[in-house]
């Protein structure tokens, strides 16, 4: 049994006519925030190639973020790095789905 209790799954939408910089902006501030202390697992990813009918691939990024608790979320949520990497991107996409879940 995992000792995972809290997952935060980020979906990002980005902006169509999007530069290489701004790109690559994105992905280094995501990929930066796999050092938040609170995480017990964190993946960066873009859709993969699989193809079937209940798959959603429209988004741009996936973010996967596995936290033992509600409160490591927390943490991460108020965090430096993570409050720095909002206001640096957020004019990068035009939405964000999120589904936060906790182990059954």
């Amino acid at each position: 049994m995992s000792n995972h209790k809290f997952v935060h799954v980020v979906n990002f939408y980005l902006k169509p006519d999007l530069s290489a910089a701004d790109i690559e902006l994105f992905e280094t501030e995501l990929k930066g925030l796999g050092v938040i202390e609170s995480l017990l697992l964190y993946n960066v990813g873009k859709p993969a190639n699989t193809d079937r009918p209940v798959i959603d691939r429209s988004y741009s990024y996936c973010e996967l973020a596995v936290f033992a608790d509600e409160a490591g979320h927390d943490i991460y949520q108020v965090h430096p790095l993570h409050k720095a990497f909002v206001e640096k991107c957020k004019h990068l996409w035009e939405k964000v789905v999120i589904f936060d879940s906790e182990t059954i």
